[in-house]
């Protein structure tokens, strides 16, 4: 990723991995990837094996497997669900990966499958930038997918097939700031850690941008802050460097990737699964433009618009239980 010559500037320093000596200390189960990483998970709901649903979720910016979550075990236990939240590479005590790609993001998901035992085909949810590794898991493992739920869903806009006009249009609407950040996450990432540590030019708020969320959202967000434990858990997350988890989720969102979502190929012909996608009506870090193009080009994906919500949706108490037996078709 960067000039072996390069000066130190441009370089992120070494993560602190977690269990190494000088690193934070391991707490949660873990286990070891073919490529030697570890990675980190928690279940949630039901036990494993007597869950009738086990989903896989591939949580968001800024977040780990100690997400807030908004069901409460009364339904999970009526639903017979198991929830397996796992730390995505870089965050909480997941090692990093510095040959991180949407393809061996979707190959993760699918060992944390084999290592757990959850069988030929298993659902995945994707939250907001984790739904990147869900386009990435419809692209790379389809055939082990029995359903999937693309939630306020990340969009790259250099992801091939969209019109430019559309895509240019919706990209002018972000903070001048992310545009650079993003232009350079894909043109120039050897030069993004240089440009993310500068303080000359404002660059991606890895915060909370209040101009990009509702009343709403900011009220979710106000309700994270009064856990005595958000402040532990946010800094839990991103232990290990920023650079291996914020970063390199935005240089590995915003690359280039080999294909995007309009070549994706329905991957339940035969109606064996669903793909349900969810956008927000006023979601302003999530272009809706550019998600009705999606549905409107891939007609078999089941699309839902949710009017007078913003980008936190998923964590607004009227909408969870209904999502959750929309997408298990109860």
């Amino acid at each position: 990723m960067f000039p072996q010559m390069a000066p130190k500037c441009f370089k992120p320093p070494p993560p602190k991995i977690c269990g190494s000596p000088d690193g934070p200390p391991v707490t949660a189960p873990r286990f070891k990837l073919r490529d030697g990483r570890h990675m980190a998970y928690k279940l949630r709901g039901v036990e494993l094996e007597i869950a009738k649903h086990k989903i896989i979720v591939c949580h968001g910016f800024h977040d780990s497997k100690e997400m807030s979550f908004p069901f409460c075990q009364q339904l999970l236990e009526e639903l017979s669900v198991c929830f397996v939240i796992y730390d995505r590479p870089g965050y909480g005590e997941s090692d990093p990966n510095p040959q991180r790609s949407p393809k061996n993001e979707a190959l993760d998901v699918e060992e944390l499958a084999d290592h757990l035992k959850l069988g030929s085909r298993f659902y995945v949810i994707g939250l907001s930038i984790g739904a990147y590794v869900g386009w990435s898991c419809l692209m790379y493992i389809p055939h082990r997918l029995s359903g999937i739920s693309l939630v306020a869903p990340f969009f790259n806009y250099y992801w091939p097939g969209f019109p430019s006009k559309l895509a240019n249009k919706c990209f002018k609407r972000l903070p001048v700031q992310d545009q650079w950040s993003i232009r350079i996450a894909h043109y120039a990432p050897w030069l993004f850690y240089w440009f993310m540590t500068q303080k000359l030019i404002p660059t991606f708020k890895t915060g909370v941008n209040e101009d990009m969320f509702t009343k709403e959202d900011l009220d979710i967000f106000k309700n994270f802050s009064n856990n005595p434990n958000f402040a532990s858990l946010e800094a839990k997350a991103k232990q290990q460097g920023e650079f291996y988890c914020l970063y390199q989720d935005l240089l590995t969102g915003y690359g280039k990737w080999e294909q995007g979502p309009l070549d994706v190929k329905n991957p339940f012909p035969n109606n064996e699964g669903v793909v349900h996608l969810w956008q927000a009506g006023e979601d302003k870090v999530v272009p809706i433009e550019l998600t009705r193009y999606i549905a409107e080009k891939q007609p078999w994906i089941r699309y839902h618009e949710l009017e007078r919500k913003g980008h936190m949706f998923f964590h607004y108490p009227d909408i969870c239980e209904g999502f959750l037996r929309e997408i298990l078709g109860e």
